[in-house]
């Protein structure tokens, strides 16, 4: 049997086997250990859930959960702006995110503005044990698709001290400041962000949009532990920030994990990620989800959408594999 049937029936069986309603249980093993690639087989034929199927990062030394997460970005209204077209089936999707195994959820207050956090604590709270809400905060929306920076320390606070309210949270697992004020000195904003990690309103910092120097910038502020940026197959500008990532123990949560444009560098690894997908019978977004978790154990993607269809393909990607050759060749 080739490698491509091997990979179909692997997903479908998978797939079958969730609808048919398998209760929802933990992964085991550290990142480095379950994350890297292997044979095109399931993570585990044993794995209770698909998500588990990506295998554990750690974040934080003290936050475990499963390396395929969910982005609730798009459960919003159109251009990102207000309630979702149809709300019940946003809060089908985020409960679905849940029975699938997803125990990290991202989302930020400029969502909606503030429409993705108040759906997340419609849908799900009390949250399940486990589970990780994180959030950001340092970007205002003053209209659809608009998005300006506003890294303040007063907007900052009152931004961190609404998000606890409206995901009605004592304490916020992951708070990341969003991107940086090119107005405000980053050492000032995130010096706020430890302020209120230090009053017990925040469990860890993570940052977001950085690159290595001002990274380097923001870990003589505050402890920070995972980086979000932009990175797909064709856009691999953060490459230097994922080495730091690996190398010093922190999580890198990539968003876009789709390449949108036919300029990026590496767009020829694009096309080799599709003969990959056509090849293995899957489609482009799980070849693209699947090739982030093979990428770097240290790689934490969050695909998201508004549809319990597209979030059941996208969690099924945890249990692909892309060896080691196949990465080569992709490039």
């Amino acid at each position: 049997m080739d490698t491509s049937e091997v990979t179909r029936r692997t997903v479908l069986a998978q797939a079958g086997a969730l609808l048919a309603g398998i209760a929802l249980g933990g992964g085991g093993g550290r990142a480095a250990q379950a994350g890297s690639a292997g044979s095109h087989a399931a993570a585990g034929a044993s794995s209770p859930t698909m998500a588990a199927a990506a295998g554990r990062i750690t974040i934080g030394k003290d936050m475990l959960v499963n390396r395929l997460g969910f982005g609730a970005m798009r459960v919003t209204g159109p251009g990102i702006w207000g309630d979702p077209v149809d709300a019940a089936e946003a809060h089908r999707v985020l409960r679905r995110a849940v029975e699938l195994g997803v125990d990290f959820i991202d989302t930020a207050d400029a969502y909606g503005p503030e429409t993705s956090e108040r759906l997340i604590a419609e849908a799900l709270y009390p949250y399940p044990k486990g589970l990780v809400i994180a959030t950001k905060g340092g970007i205002v929306r003053p209209g659809p698709d608009r998005w300006e920076r506003d890294g303040r320390p007063e907007h900052l606070r009152e931004a961190c001290e609404a998000s606890l309210k409206r995901l009605k949270l004592e304490r916020i697992d992951l708070y990341q400041f969003h991107a940086i004020d090119p107005k405000v000195p980053l050492e000032d904003s995130l010096g706020e962000i430890a302020k209120l990690q230090q009053e017990g309103k925040i469990r860890h910092v993570g940052v977001s949009n950085f690159d290595v120097d001002q990274l380097a910038r923001a870990r003589k502020v505050v402890t920070v532990v995972s980086v979000q940026n932009r990175y797909n197959v064709a856009d691999r500008s953060s490459d230097p920030v994922l080495a730091v990532c690996e190398r010093d123990g922190l999580a890198f949560i990539p968003w876009s994990p789709l390449s949108q444009s036919q300029r990026d560098s590496h767009e020829g690894s694009r096309a080799a990620l599709e003969s990959w997908a056509k090849l293995h019978g899957v489609s482009m977004p799980q070849a693209a989800l699947a090739w982030l978790l093979a990428r770097s154990p240290a790689m934490l993607p969050i695909p998201g959408t508004s549809k319990v269809a597209h979030l059941e393909e996208n969690v099924a990607a945890a249990a692909l594999r892309i060896t080691p050759q196949e990465m080569s060749t992709i490039g």
